[in-house]
C-alpha cells in the first residue's frame, strides 16, 4: 500500500478526517513516537529506572529506538548532583553524542525548560551549544505546587510552589535563537490560550511549517485532560500544523490513544508517567514505548520510521553529527 503523503490537513473537518480513514487508521501517516526519558524534576527516588546520567540516557534511548521510538527528548542532569537540572551546554552536547552514537537516525530534542529563577542563557544553552535538531519551546506561564520525595533517607522532601512567567519577548527570543541554529522548534501547548503565542511567531515568520505542536494534557494550570479539551485545541491548529499528544500520569492512556485515532502523534516516557499500570512502577523507558507501538498496531496504526518523521516534519534527512 502506497505511503500516504499528505502529512497535515484540517484535523477539525470531519469530511476530511472520513477520507483519511476510509480504509481505516492504516491510511492515516505513520504515528511518530517521542518519548521523553528523564524530565527535570523527579529521579531515581520516585521510579529507580528514570535515566539520569548521560551514560543511562543513553542507553535507555537505544532501547526505546529499538523498540520504535523516533524521537528522544533530553533533559540534562548535573553529573555531580543528579536531583539537579543542568544547563550546561557541554552536558547536553555529551548526552546527545552519546544518544547518536547508538541511535544513527534518531532525532534528539533538546529542553528549554527550567525551574524558577532560571535565566534564558540557561534555558538555550541545549540549543546555543549542543547542536540538537528539534527543541521545546513552551508558551505557558506555570503556576505549580508540587512536593518531591527525598532523595535520601532521612532528609525532608522538597517542597516547590512558584510562578514561571512567560512573555512575548521571550517567545520571539527563544523562536530565534532557534531559526539561527537550525532548530526546529516543539511548540508546546498547555492551554488553548497560548495560540496567541505561536500565531504571533506565524506571522512573525520566526518558525517554518510544518509547524510541530505537542499537546500537554493535565500538567498543573494546563487544560484539564479530557477528550473534549483535547478537540478544542486540535480545532485550533494552524494550517500546515502536525500534532503530539502526551498525558501526564494517569491521563496518558486515554489521551495518547485519542491522539493515535484522530491521526496525531504521541509523546510517553518517564518524564511524564512513571506507573504502567496503577502501582506498578515501569522499569525503563522502553516499557511505554513498547507499550504504546503494540497499541497503535492493534489499532491499525503503522509507527513511523525516524527517516519517516524527518520528512514529515521537515527535518533534514541527514542527521546531525557529533564528531
Amino acid at each position: 500500500m502506497e505511503e500516504p503523503r499528505d502529512y497535515t490537513w484540517d484535523y477539525a473537518d470531519p469530511w476530511q478526517y472520513l477520507e483519511k480513514t476510509k480504509r481505516g487508521l492504516h491510511s492515516l501517516p505513520p504515528l511518530i513516537v517521542t518519548v521523553a526519558i528523564t524530565g527535570s524534576v523527579h529521579g531515581k527516588e520516585s521510579c529507580p529506572g528514570l535515566p539520569e546520567t548521560a551514560e543511562e540516557q543513553a542507553e535507555q534511548a537505544y532501547q526505546c529506538y529499538q523498540a520504535g521510538a523516533s524521537i528522544v527528548h533530553v533533559h540534562a542532569r548535573d553529573k555531580d548532583n543528579p536531583r539537579q537540572t543542568s544547563y550546561s551546554g557541554e552536558d547536553y552536547l555529551r548526552i546527545n553524542s552519546l544518544i547518536r552514537d547508538k541511535c544513527p537516525d534518531m532525532i534528539i530534542n533538546n529542553t528549554t525548560s527550567g525551574l524558577p529563577g532560571i535565566a534564558t542563557e540557561q534555558r538555550l544553552a541545549g540549543v546555543e551549544h549542543a547542536k540538537p535538531e528539534l527543541a521545546s519551546l513552551d508558551n505557558h506561564a506555570f503556576i505549580l505546587r508540587v512536593t518531591l520525595k527525598p532523595r535520601e533517607p532521612g532528609q525532608p522532601p522538597t517542597h516547590i510552589d512558584a510562578c514561571i512567567p512567560w512573555t512575548y519577548g521571550e517567545t520571539e527570543q527563544y523562536a530565534k535563537k532557534m531559526k539561527e541554529k537550525n532548530v526546529k522548534p516543539e511548540i508546546e501547548i498547555y492551554d488553548s490560550g497560548e495560540f496567541w503565542f505561536s500565531d504571533f511567531m506565524i506571522r512573525e515568520g520566526l518558525v517554518n511549517p510544518p509547524y510541530w505542536f505537542q499537546f500537554v494534557m493535565g500538567f498543573q494550570s494546563g487544560m484539564y485532560a479530557t477528550p473534549a479539551n483535547l478537540l478544542t485545541l486540535i480545532s485550533h491548529l494552524p494550517p500546515n500544523s502536525l500534532f503530539s499528544v502526551l498525558g501526564v500520569g494517569v491521563t496518558q492512556v486515554p489521551m495518547v490513544t485519542m491522539s493515535i485515532l484522530l491521526g496525531g502523534h504521541v509523546r510517553v516516557g518517564l518524564e511524564d508517567n512513571i506507573f504502567l499500570e496503577p502501582g506498578k512502577l515501569a522499569k525503563s523507558n522502553a516499557d511505554f514505548v513498547e507499550w504504546v507501538v503494540r497499541l497503535a498496531r492493534d489499532m491499525g496504526r503503522p509507527i513511523a520510521t525516524p527517516k519517516q518523521a524527518r520528512q514529515m516534519m521537515g527535518i533534514s534527512e541527514k542527521p546531525t553529527q557529533y564528531k
